[in-house]
C-alpha cells in the first residue's frame, strides 16, 4: 500500500510535467492489458505441447476433418488457472498461452503511466462484473470480453483518485468497441473523443442515405463516393452537436468584387436544385459508435491512433528494461510490488529529465543514467 501511494503521488507530480511538455499528447489516456507470468509448471512449454500432441494424435485416430484447431481445443481443455494458485490466470499474451497475474495499464500520449491496476482478488472484489469465466475455445474472444470488462472500473477508480487530471482523448483497441463503452467514455466520464476501431460493421440507420464502412455518407448517384466532412461547428437550432458533410464536388469560389465566398456545386448530375449541392447534418448522440467525437478513416483518425503503441512500448519496457518478465517466483505480493516499482522508476525519470532540462529522455533511465 505503501508503494502504490508513492506511486499515485508521483502521477500527480508529473502531469503539470507531462502538461509542459505536450499538452496534447498529455490530454490523452491509452489503456491497455498485460500479465506477468508466474514461475508454475503451467508455463512450462512442454505443458501445452504435451497437450496438444495427445489432441493431434486423437484427431488423426478418430479421422477429424480439417476443420479441427488443436490449438484451440487445447485452450479449451486447459484449466482457468494454475493448480498453485487460482490467481494465476490463463492468458493469451502476444501469441502465446501462460498463467499469468493480470494488470491493466494506462499511459497518456507520451508514453508516461498514469495508472497500474492489479487484477488482484482485492479488485476483483471490488468490481466482480468484470469477473469473465472462460466461455469458448478462443482465446482471442475471451482476452476481449474480459479487457472490455475492466476497462471502465479502472478508469473510474483512476478519476476518483486523480480528480485534477481530466484527460479529453481515448485510445483503446478494438476490445473496447461496444456500446455501453463509447456512452461511458462520451457522457460520464468527460472524454470528448475516444479512438477505437470496430470490430464489427457499422449498423446504420439509412435515411435515404448510403453510409460507407466507417459512417460517411455517400452521393446518392454514386456509393463509392463519400461526401466530405466540413469543419462547421453549428449545432442548429437543436442545439445539439452535429457533423456536417457535403457535396464532394462542392467548390468555394470567392467573389472579388463583393469579397464574399459561396459554395457552388461542379456535379455534372446533381441531386438537387440547390446550387450548394446536397447538405447532410449527423448527430453523434444517435450513433456514439458510429461517430465517437471524431471522423473514422480520417486523417485525423489515422494520425491519432498511432500513438496507441506507446502504451505497448511502455508494457515491453517495463517487462524488459525494469526485469518484470522472467522472474522465478509465484508470489504475488512479490509480483505487484515490483510492478508498482517499475512505474515509480518512469515517474521518477520524467522528473529528473525535466530538472536537467533533458525532456527527449523522460522514457530513457539509461541514456539519462549515462
Amino acid at each position: 500500500m505503501d508503494l502504490q501511494s508513492m506511486f499515485d503521488h508521483l502521477v500527480d507530480i508529473t502531469e503539470p510535467i507531462c502538461q509542459r511538455i505536450d499538452s496534447n499528447l498529455a490530454s490523452m489516456s491509452i489503456f491497455d492489458t498485460s500479465g506477468i507470468e508466474a514461475w508454475v509448471t503451467e508455463n512450462n512449454p512442454k505443458y501445452a505441447n504435451r497437450i496438444i500432441k495427445q489432441l493431434k494424435a486423437f484427431a488423426k485416430a478418430h479421422n477429424f476433418d480439417k476443420n479441427f484447431d488443436p490449438y484451440k481445443a487445447a485452450y479449451g481443455s486447459m484449466p482457468a488457472h494454475a493448480t498453485a494458485n487460482p490467481a494465476i490466470q490463463q492468458m493469451y499474451i502476444n501469441g502465446h498461452f501462460c498463467y499469468a497475474y493480470k494488470f491493466g495499464i494506462v499511459t497518456n500520449g507520451l508514453g508516461i503511466v498514469r495508472d497500474i491496476t492489479f487484477y488482484n482478488k482485492d479488485f476483483l472484489n471490488a468490481h466482480p462484473n468484470i469477473i469473465v469465466e472462460k466461455k469458448s475455445d478462443s482465446p482471442d474472444e475471451d482476452k476481449s470480453l474480459a479487457d472490455s470488462k475492466a476497462l471502465l472500473p479502472v478508469l473510474i477508480d483512476f478519476f476518483q483518485k486523480h480528480p485534477l487530471i481530466n484527460p479529453k482523448t481515448f485510445l483503446g483497441d478494438a476490445a473496447f468497441d461496444t456500446i455501453e463503452i463509447y456512452k461511458a467514455l462520451l457522457d460520464d466520464l468527460g472524454f470528448e473523443k475516444a479512438f477505437i476501431p470496430l470490430r464489427t460493421k457499422l449498423s446504420m440507420e439509412e435515411n435515404g442515405y448510403t453510409f460507407n464502412e466507417n459512417g460517411v455518407p455517400c452521393c446518392p448517384h454514386d456509393s463509392t463516393l463519400p461526401m466530405k466532412r466540413e469543419g462547421s461547428k453549428s449545432h442548429l437550432r437543436s442545439k445539439l452537436p452535429s457533423m456536417k458533410f457535403v457535396c464532394p464536388k462542392m467548390k468555394w469560389e470567392y467573389n472579388r468584387e463583393t469579397k464574399t465566398k459561396r459554395r457552388v456545386c461542379r456535379c455534372e448530375n446533381p441531386c438537387t436544385t440547390s446550387s450548394c449541392g446536397r447538405m447532410i447534418y449527423i448527430y453523434p448522440e444517435k450513433n456514439l459508435r458510429a461517430y465517437p467525437g471524431v471522423e473514422r478513416g480520417s486523417v485525423e483518425w489515422d494520425e491519432t491512433y498511432k500513438i496507441r503503441v506507446n502504451v505497448e512500448k511502455s508494457i515491453n519496457h517495463f517487462k524488459d528494461s525494469f526485469c518484470i518478465a522472467g522472474r522465478k517466483t509465484q508470489n504475488e505480493k512479490t509480483l505487484h510490488a515490483d510492478l508498482l516499482l517499475a512505474g515509480i522508476s518512469q515517474l521518477i525519470t520524467v522528473m529528473v529529465a525535466d530538472k536537467i532540462h533533458q525532456h527527449q529522455y523522460i522514457r530513457s533511465l539509461k541514456p539519462l543514467i549515462a
